[in-house]
């Protein structure tokens, strides 16, 4: 049961006109009536920590109470960050000039901090690395990535102009070269796999993994544009169709044609082993997202994500036996 605080908060900071919305559109698509629909929404929230967002993404409405207690809800995910990671070391991973130097080890590639380093510094970066990725210093979502190639501009002066220009601040990374059987499924943005790990009593455990592939962008976030299909975090196989924000299903991409489900991954172990070994580095932060890129050089890591995300592990799509990745949790818990 989430804790009496989170759900104070939840009830004073609820937006009951989009709650409301979520009902009618239950009762449009159920039949249920509205105010059983509400009821039994309030039940969720109370013994799962289920808002209205996840009563209608994970469909409880079409479970039993032994289903749902097998999902992780916003509730209990929350309770896992607070429980498990300490936020006075958050800008470790939100910065990513500071989560790159922590993790240089991981991330086997060139990086430099435009507005921290000399201009001669940032060129010479640039006359290293012709096209680059330019990357807003604390950002989430893929937003404000630009992939720059220096020949598009007139000079490098013009290069450093525009990357120093009013209110920006950037990071600057070598071009990931991502494994040629991975780009195979769209070769356009890198499609990272991400891990999520937690370490209880010293001692990491894989939850789940989930696969990001690109669609019409450089990036594969979810949130922008992209598409997930799960894994099997033992094997390294994709184990289903994937699935866009809009829920489109596709079981080959439509940019391809490659086939996504039964898609195995190159040096699987490896990058397993890898986000172990990652998940110790701050043992302030304990449960973390790992986005993992299989390049040229191996698995590498992209970034660790300190708030990871809960929704799209369990989508309807995705969930054929009705069953959440709560139990996954739970198991680690217990060794």
């Amino acid at each position: 049961m989430p804790s009496l605080k989170y759900l104070v908060g939840r009830v004073m900071n609820i937006d009951y006109k989009a709650m409301f919305s979520k009902i009618n559109s239950i009762h449009h698509k159920t039949g249920k009536s509205r105010v059983s629909i509400f009821n039994d929404m309030r039940k969720c929230a109370v013994k799962y920590g289920a808002g209205y967002m996840d009563y209608d993404l994970f469909e409880m409405y079409n479970l039993t109470d032994k289903e749902r207690d097998t999902y992780i809800t916003r509730g209990r995910n929350n309770d896992l960050i607070k429980k498990y990671n300490n936020p006075e070391y958050d800008h470790l991973f939100r910065n990513k000039v500071e989560f790159n130097t922590l993790f240089k080890n991981f991330i086997k590639r060139d990086f430099i901090d435009v507005n921290a380093s000399t201009k001669e510094d940032v060129i010479a970066f640039m006359e290293k690395h012709s096209v680059f990725m330019a990357k807003p210093v604390v950002g989430t979502c893929g937003k404000g990535i630009e992939k720059i190639d220096t020949h598009d501009y007139k000079s490098m002066d013009s290069v450093y102009e525009y990357l120093t220009r009013k209110g920006m601040n950037y990071e600057l990374e070598e071009l990931l070269h991502q494994n040629k059987k991975v780009a195979s499924i769209y070769p356009d943005s890198i499609n990272t796999v991400r891990i999520v790990t937690i370490v209880d009593n010293g001692v990491p455990h894989i939850i789940c993994a989930y696969f990001r592939i690109g669609n019409g962008k450089y990036v594969d976030n979810f949130n922008s544009g992209g598409m997930v299909a799960p894994v099997n975090e033992e094997t390294g196989e994709v184990i289903d169709k994937a699935i866009d924000k809009k829920k489109n299903l596709y079981e080959r991409h439509p940019a391809t044609n490659e086939t996504i489900k039964g898609f195995v991954f190159p040096d699987w172990d490896e990058a397993i082993e890898m986000v172990k070994k990652a998940s110790l580095v701050v043992p302030e932060m304990r449960y973390i997202g790992w986005d993992v890129c299989f390049s040229t050089k191996g698995p590498v890591l992209v970034e660790g994500n300190e708030y990871p995300g809960h929704d799209i592990y369990q989508l309807p799509e995705h969930t054929h036996n009705k069953l959440g990745i709560w139990p996954k949790f739970t198991k680690a818990f217990k060794k």
